[in-house]
């Protein structure tokens, strides 16, 4: 498995590398002064944030957090509506396109 961030500090911490070697997870990071390189995964985080309430909401465990994480990106896969994908959720937006290919 591999991640993908920014050069922010805390992905360079050494606890934070240390846990992923630990779960033999590969670390890849953007290149210094490229905002655009993470500007997709930036922008849907953000989007899970605030619709979460992440900033307000607590959550009491990380099992309770996990779990309305998975049922948020659920719902954004399958249920959120986009415009920019011409009023269909990401799903059916790919669907279509694979659709198209055949």
């Amino acid at each position: 498995m591999t991640i993908h961030s920014d050069q922010g500090i805390q992905y360079q911490s050494n606890p934070y590398r240390h846990a992923l070697r630990k779960h033999k997870v590969f670390q890849s990071m953007s290149r210094r002064a490229t905002c655009h390189d993470n500007a997709a995964m930036e922008s849907f985080f953000h989007i899970m944030k605030v619709e979460m309430n992440y900033f307000t909401h607590h959550f009491d465990t990380k099992k309770q957090l996990v779990k309305a994480m998975k049922e948020w990106i659920s719902y954004y896969n399958e249920d959120r509506i986009r415009h920019k994908l011409k009023g269909l959720t990401p799903i059916q937006y790919r669907n279509q396109a694979l659709s198209k290919m055949i």
